[in-house]
């Protein structure tokens, strides 16, 4: 059972790069997916969020309106599509999942609810 992340960059401030979440092991249809991230010197953070039973998407505010979180379940992949980059957003992304996706949890679970994550991808974001 593993998540595998990837698609990060170099990419200069208003710049896009979409990442992706593959899943091996396990169906992604039934699990949320969250994509967290975490800066140098910082906290990790949950960025997105995507129900596993009706594709609900949540986001925090820094980048709501600049990125999109989707899931093809044929490709066992969520996508985080990011738009408009900024030098803040730079920081390793994971993506994660959490058995509580099965009994209803909300999307996103707390970040130690998780129980698989990825690898991370860096993405860096220049001015």
């Amino acid at each position: 059972v593993q998540l595998q992340a990837s698609g990060g960059g170099l990419v200069r401030a208003g710049g896009s790069l979409r990442l992706s979440c593959t899943a091996s092991g396990f169906s992604l249809d039934y699990y949320h997916i969250s994509w967290f991230r975490q800066a140098p010197g910082k906290e990790r953070e949950v960025v997105s969020c995507i129900s596993s039973y009706d594709s609900a998407t949540y986001y925090t505010d820094t980048v709501t309106g600049r990125f999109s979180i989707s899931r093809d379940n044929a490709a066992n992949t969520v996508y985080l599509q990011m738009n408009g980059l900024r030098p803040e957003d730079t920081a390793v992304y994971y993506c994660a999942t959490s058995r509580l996706s099965l009994f209803g949890s909300p999307c996103p679970v707390e970040e130690d609810d998780n129980n698989v994550w990825g690898q991370g991808t860096q993405v860096t974001v220049s001015s």
